[in-house]
């Protein structure tokens, strides 16, 4: 995968990490299920790369997730305060 260029204003977040600790996912089964090596999840979880629009339908296919519920321009808020309306503080 070759670096992407960004806009420093519009970073690519994403929830790779936490949505692979949910269903029990390693980075290599990730990597094998989409068809990229292990570092390359490593760097998309960093957020060091981003996906190309066809490995980001890829990724999203495998969690049976929206684009939207995956990556986002804007950071994620906990999926806890999202689903149940709860506060980190709570």
């Amino acid at each position: 995968m070759s670096p992407v260029r960004r806009a420093p204003k519009l970073p690519i977040h994403n929830r790779l990490a936490v949505l692979r600790a949910e269903r029990g996912l390693t980075r290599a089964q990730l990597a094998e299920l989409v068809g990229i090596n292990v570092q390359s999840v490593g760097a998309l979880e960093r957020g060091d790369n981003y996906p190309s629009l066809d490995l980001a339908f890829r990724i999203c296919e495998v969690f049976g997730l929206p684009v939207e519920a995956v990556f986002s321009r804007t950071p994620f808020t906990a999926m806890s305060t999202e689903l149940y309306g709860r506060t980190e503080d709570a």
